[in-house]
């Protein structure tokens, strides 16, 4: 298990699409008036492209076409401090043919946001990258709880 400077598990590609593939909600980034935009997007994989549904007059529709964006999503466990993060960097483009359309629209994809979202925009994941926040000890999990320091714990495991 490869691990980043941090201590954190580095993912590989496909640990990072089956990790995508469970997530509810991501958030894509953009590019708005010359200026980075953050919008969370609920979302489905294609393969290993992302699909998202908005509304064709869209702020995230015009944004979007053929243009280089980033999409993250995670989940994390605040009891156990365990959880992913995964990034993705690719083209996003809309989608105009009215097969792939249909065909997306099969998809199980369903817009949360009210009023029409029959507008596709897939991006390609180019570059995926991952980290995943390792299980502790059920010990260290209770420390942790408590609040109390890593100076604390180091002292509670040599009193035992």
């Amino acid at each position: 298990m490869p691990l980043d400077s941090s201590g954190l598990k580095v993912l590989t590609r496909e640990e990072c699409l089956r990790l995508l593939s469970s997530a509810a909600i991501g958030r894509i980034v953009f590019t708005d008036r010359a200026l980075p935009a953050v919008q969370p997007v609920n979302f489905c994989l294609d393969g290993d492209s992302i699909v998202i549904r908005t509304a064709a007059g869209s702020k995230l529709a015009a944004a979007t076409r053929q243009a280089v964006v980033a999409f993250e999503a995670d989940e994390f466990d605040r009891e156990t401090r365990t959880g992913w993060s995964v990034t993705a960097v690719g083209h996003a483009r809309a989608v105009q043919d009215p097969d792939e359309v249909a065909r997306l629209s099969g998809l199980p994809l369903q817009p949360w946001a009210p009023g029409s979202r029959d507008h596709y925009v897939v991006v390609r994941t180019e570059q995926v990258s991952g980290r995943m926040i390792p299980g502790r000890p059920a010990g260290e999990r209770h420390l942790v709880r408590e609040g109390r320091s890593s100076a604390d714990r180091s002292l509670l495991r040599q009193e035992r």
